[in-house]
């Protein structure tokens, strides 16, 4: 480990750090390289636990004694508040960031394998939904979470901090679409159950109440809920009942209606 005090907010060793926006992170899937950016010593404390490797970190001087038992032999690079600020385009308030390197993502099949409750978020795109509802599902019992090809990445920044770093507690990876996904909940005995504003949908607690072994939850976007496909590959609709003229939730907060409902 080396540690390195950098006062140039160019510099070219802060490139990791540079311009890390919510807006240009939101504009792709996985951040280039390989890495995202896990915010504040406890995160990355949780990251580090979870076997994930730092490539460097970035640290603001008070923050130093904190990180320096998390960098490994990872680089640490020690700047003033304004270059933090100027790096990465935010306040850093928690002192200290480190871009990790980003594990190779499980296979969905061996996920499935003997997990009794899992949860699938699709095209979920607000990050801080993303960051909930894996917080819901350390909290109430799911075995993993799969995501699909277009929702949010559960390791960006925001994700990971409104999770409280269950992103790191919880086993997740992606699926591919659905004409591939759905062949694998069926060889694993999974029964899908999305939730849905439909007809024939089943209310959660008639459907809780004689709940299948092995059940997938499935949430959809915030806008346009589940698509045709999920819909299709589902093996059940299911709805939370409302009242007050409300006709659905926060997707984080259904989650954890639903998970309390069939845990």
């Amino acid at each position: 480990m080396t540690t390195t005090r950098i006062d140039d907010p160019a510099d070219p060793r802060l490139s990791d750090y540079r311009d890390l926006t919510d807006t240009a992170l939101r504009r792709v899937a996985e951040p280039a390289g390989g890495l995202y950016i896990a915010e504040s010593a406890k995160v990355i404390s949780r990251a580090v636990a979870a076997g994930h490797r730092p490539r460097s970190l970035l640290v603001q001087e008070k923050w130093l004694d904190d990180a320096l038992p998390l960098a490994g032999d990872a680089p640490v690079y020690v700047v003033p508040d304004t270059v933090a600020e100027q790096v990465t385009g935010f306040a850093v308030h928690r002192g200290a960031l480190a871009a990790m390197h980003r594990p190779a993502l499980p296979d969905p099949a061996a996920l499935l394998e003997g997990a009794r409750t899992v949860v699938v978020l699709e095209d979920i795109v607000d990050h801080t939904n993303v960051g909930a509802a894996f917080r819901a599902a350390a909290a109430l019992g799911a075995a993993a979470v799969l995501v699909s090809p277009r929702c949010g990445d559960p390791l960006y920044r925001r994700s990971v901090r409104v999770s409280m770093g269950t992103v790191f507690q919880v086993p997740w990876t992606r699926l591919p679409e659905w004409d591939a996904a759905s062949p694998l909940f069926a060889a694993a005995g999974i029964h899908l159950a999305a939730l849905a504003l439909a007809e024939d949908a089943v209310p959660l607690d008639a459907f809780a109440a004689a709940r299948p072994e092995r059940l997938a939850v499935l949430m959809g976007s915030e806008g346009e809920g589940l698509s045709a496909a999920a819909l299709a590959a589902a093996d059940t609709i299911v709805t939370i009942p409302m009242a007050g003229g409300v006709d659905s939730l926060n997707v984080a907060s259904a989650a954890a209606v639903a998970l309390w409902a069939l845990r």
